[in-house]
């Protein structure tokens, strides 16, 4: 069989002549005109700058209007779903959303965080507020002591240890004569008295240091009477931050203690838990939870 017969027209088999068509010469599909690989107008044509990201105020803006959180309110505002649909599509948690502003907008002051704080706790804003402010002073007590070092107050204590000193032990309503065997991280054991934990003791001195001290003292009839007790939280003692003293060694201290011993002593050192007063060879050893109220000496009020 010979080859198929081509025409004008053109059949099934012939080959497409160029130009035919409605765009090029003739109607056909001419080459384009422009420099190579530009982009004629059409659908895929740029649609202009890319728009700026969104601000946090704007964000939080949206957020507000719309009682979504913040990621759902840039969504929208970078084109993406838009805060109704997330409404209509959540709605539990729209709702919860709905009454955290509800909170907000009763209580200034009251941010996205504290209000789903209230909602959750089911406390008023009051009580969470307090709630909230003893867990940051808990915090900062713990981060205060970590901040400072006790190796003098440490030394001295070791020191009685080893040397098997007598001391005088002032509780809250009565002291002891003893010798300061070993030292735990809550407590000391003595050799008669035993295992006392440490919050039990007001002061600890050696016997001739506090004899001839105690004579000077003065005491104040009430706290003597009734002692003021330790609670067991240390961010709700009256002294529990240690870095209070920074800068105060040398400098001479008023204290009052809670069982109503008062005296004015020069500061040697401190550490995380107690101070060391009066001179070399004469310390006098007093924990921050003994201490009701201080000033340095000179001072026009209390810190």
């Amino acid at each position: 069989m010979g080859p198929r017969p081509g025409g004008p027209s053109g059949g099934p088999g012939s080959p497409r002549p160029y130009g035919r068509g409605p765009g090029g010469p003739g109607g056909g599909f001419g080459p384009r005109s422009g420099p190579p690989g530009a982009r004629g107008p059409g659908k895929f044509a740029p649609r202009g700058p890319p728009r700026p990201p969104p601000t946090d105020d704007e964000v939080n803006a949206l957020a507000a209007r719309e009682h979504v959180p913040y990621r759902i309110a840039r969504g929208e505002l970078e084109g993406k779903m838009k805060c109704r649909i997330w409404r209509k599509l959540h709605q539990e948690e729209a709702k919860r959303f709905d009454q955290v502003y509800e909170i907000m907008g009763k209580n200034p002051g009251v941010d996205l965080a504290d209000g789903f704080g209230i909602l959750q706790s089911g406390l008023t804003p009051d009580e969470f507020k307090a709630r909230k402010d003893r867990a940051q002073k808990k915090v900062a007590v713990r981060q205060a002591r970590g901040a400072v070092q006790g190796e003098g107050v440490n030394a001295f204590v070791d020191k009685l240890v080893a040397d098997k000193a007598e001391l005088s032990i002032v509780l809250s309503e009565r002291a002891l004569l003893d010798v300061l065997v070993n030292v735990e991280p809550i407590a000391f054991t003595f050799e008669r008295s035993g295992r006392l934990e440490k919050l039990q003791v007001v002061l600890m001195a050696r016997r001739g240091v506090w004899e001839k001290l105690s004579t000077d003292v003065e005491r104040d009839p009430k706290l003597a009477q009734k002692p003021v007790p330790v609670v067991r939280q240390p961010e709700k003692r009256p002294v529990s931050d240690p870095r209070l003293f920074e800068g105060k060694q040398g400098k001479t201290l008023d204290l009052t203690l809670r069982n109503g011993i008062r005296f004015a002593l020069p500061l040697l050192t401190y550490g995380p838990f107690d101070l060391l007063l009066g001179k070399e060879g004469e310390e006098v050893f007093v924990p921050l939870h003994a201490i009701l109220h201080w000033q340095e000496q000179g001072a026009a009020s209390p810190p």
